[in-house]
């Protein structure tokens, strides 16, 4: 999922594990410094769609000198989505993502889909359990929430679509906050810290 406030904007899947013998499947990428992406779909697609998406980000900072905007590079990726619809001999890429970033225009959320749409968002949410989510997303989220408020309503929406609860390691989380106009990955550490957040204003 996907939220956006006046601070900033955040990410936050579910990591999972499908075997033990298996190193859970990252989710959430960086793109260029100031944009990342939460993935729904076929791996590989997402993988071929992000180094694309790395590659445009750089292509724009060697040809203008400067960071791309997040919905120029939303549009980019899905108009190479679109292509692939109107072909004979391949297929649509079986992925879905969503966009986040910060640029001149603030913070931002775009939500794609695999035909190459795309719309601007407050909060969105995909993958397993994206009903719950938006359910909760639709009743709780305010345009005047902090960036802290906005990561603890991402966690109660983890808590009720993971299967034994949230957990550290069961969650991945991406930040962009207007300060800094840069997007980073939550470490672990971090993520428990607004775990614990979240459960003393649960209890």
């Amino acid at each position: 999922m996907g939220i956006r406030c006046k601070e900033g904007v955040i990410l936050a899947a579910e990591r999972r594990e499908f075997t033990p013998l298996m190193e859970p499947v990252d989710k959430i990428y960086s793109i260029d410094e100031h944009i990342g992406l939460v993935f729904s779909g076929l791996p590989s697609d997402a993988r071929v769609l992000i180094d694309r998406a790395r590659i445009e980000a750089q292509i724009n900072r060697l040809v203008y000198d400067e960071p791309i905007s997040v919905e120029s590079l939303t549009k980019t990726i899905c108009d190479m989505k679109q292509v692939y619809t109107q072909h004979a001999g391949v297929r649509p890429f079986g992925v879905a993502f969503i966009i986040a970033g910060i640029d001149y225009n603030g913070p931002l959320l775009f939500g794609t889909d695999p035909s190459g749409a795309y719309r601007k968002y407050y909060a969105h949410a995909i993958g397993a359990g994206e009903q719950t989510a938006r359910e909760i997303l639709e009743k709780e989220y305010r345009r005047d929430m902090a960036l802290s408020d906005i990561i603890v309503l991402s966690l109660k929406i983890l808590d009720k679509v993971i299967e034994g609860g949230v957990e550290s390691f069961k969650v991945e989380m991406g930040v962009a906050d207007v300060k800094s106009r840069r997007f980073k990955k939550l470490s672990q550490e971090e993520i428990e810290r607004y775990i614990r957040t979240y459960r003393g204003l649960k209890s």
